[in-house]
């Protein structure tokens, strides 16, 4: 990682354990993939700043020289105004001159990562080590982007959803998922069973979708995009029928479900059950999951195997299931509130 400065000096950031430490691709405002290096909730940022002189015995005058290590979130149609909700700072060097190469070790001890790093379609939120050399005219400043996973941990025994939609007298259809919350590396289980079909359907399909919300209040910007589609069924079902569902989820560039991040944004999930008939007539369903980030590497508390396993990476969250009883199976009458399916010709909303 070089940077220049200018025709006078260049600068270089080691971290530590850059051999060892692993790397990640994260997607940059080129829209490209780049190496980033992974950090964890916890863990520390160290390394050291080198600046070679360009020039032998050229004399380099600076009036310090400082590195920031800074987590931000930034709103694309509100550029500028930029929020820091980590900001830490240490001097490297004090006012002086420099007439050969340097280094200049940096430490923040167990620094807080309380968000997890994203690029997304209004709004990005970025970890960077900003180094600044201070001179009289324009001071020389170059970043790198660090990547940070925010890890979690919910218990196997998740719920499973099962609910029952469809039109009064013409369709009556229940689906089932094996449960709500699903890692990144998980696969998604489920059924799709007819109970009543009196119309024509030519095909059905179940897609991911992902809706970011930045803004609160009246300033609310909602924008949803696919993330994957499928189709699971082509041609007409008969009463008894049943369709089963599963969706591997590893292959898609996902991060995990996030709520009023820094109240700046929010990232929620839906799976969407689309059927199509022979009119062209769409009839689907909405169900909202949870992703999340799980430990790439697991180990057990010495002793017993019965006790439970625990991540040895820092930073991991840990959250247990609330004893929440299901509703009961919704009404298949078209109506709005009931949260049934009914038939639109123009639009995807149910």
């Amino acid at each position: 990682m070089l940077f220049g400065f200018g025709q006078s000096a260049e600068i270089q950031i080691r971290l530590s354990n850059e051999d060892s430490r692993k790397v990640v691709k994260a997607r940059g405002d080129d829209g490209n993939l780049h190496d980033n290096f992974l950090y964890y909730d916890g863990e520390s940022v160290t390394g050291t700043v080198h600046i070679n002189l360009k020039k032998a015995n050229h004399k380099f005058e600076h009036q310090g020289i400082r590195i920031e290590f800074i987590g931000q979130i930034e709103v694309y149609y509100d550029r500028g105004n930029q929020q820091d909700f980590i900001s830490l700072t240490r001097e490297l060097a004090r006012p002086g001159d420099l007439t050969q190469n340097a280094q200049f070790p940096f430490e923040f001890n167990n620094v807080e990562k309380p968000f997890e790093t994203y690029m997304g379609t209004n709004v990005k939120l970025r970890y960077f080590l900003r180094v600044t050399v201070i001179r009289r005219l324009t001071d020389l400043t170059k970043e790198i982007d660090l990547v940070v996973h925010a890890l979690s941990s919910y218990p196997d025994n998740d719920k499973s959803i099962k609910m029952e939609v469809g039109i009064e007298d013409c369709l009556h259809i229940e689906f089932e998922y094996n449960k709500n919350k699903y890692h990144l590396q998980d696969v998604i289980v489920g059924k799709i069973y007819f109970l009543l079909v009196r119309i024509k359907i030519k095909y059905m399909e179940i897609a991911i979708l992902k809706t970011e919300i930045v803004g609160s209040g009246p300033n609310t910007f909602k924008e949803s995009e696919t993330v994957a589609k499928f189709e699971i069924m082509d041609g007409a079902p008969v009463r008894g029928e049943s369709i089963p569902i599963r969706l591997f989820l590893a292959g898609y560039d996902l991060a995990p479900s996030m709520r009023d991040v820094g109240k700046k944004f929010s990232v929620k999930y839906f799976l969407n059950l689309v059927l199509i008939d022979e009119e062209d007539r769409r009839y689907f369903k909405q169900q909202e999951v949870t992703l999340w980030r799980k430990a790439d590497k697991v180990m057990r508390r010495p002793g017993s195997d019965d006790e439970e396993p625990q991540t040895s990476i820092p930073g991991t969250q840990k959250f247990t299931a609330p004893s929440i009883e299901h509703p009961k199976p919704e009404s298949p009458r078209s109506d709005p509130k009931s949260g049934s399916t009914s038939p639109d010709d123009n639009s995807d909303s149910s």
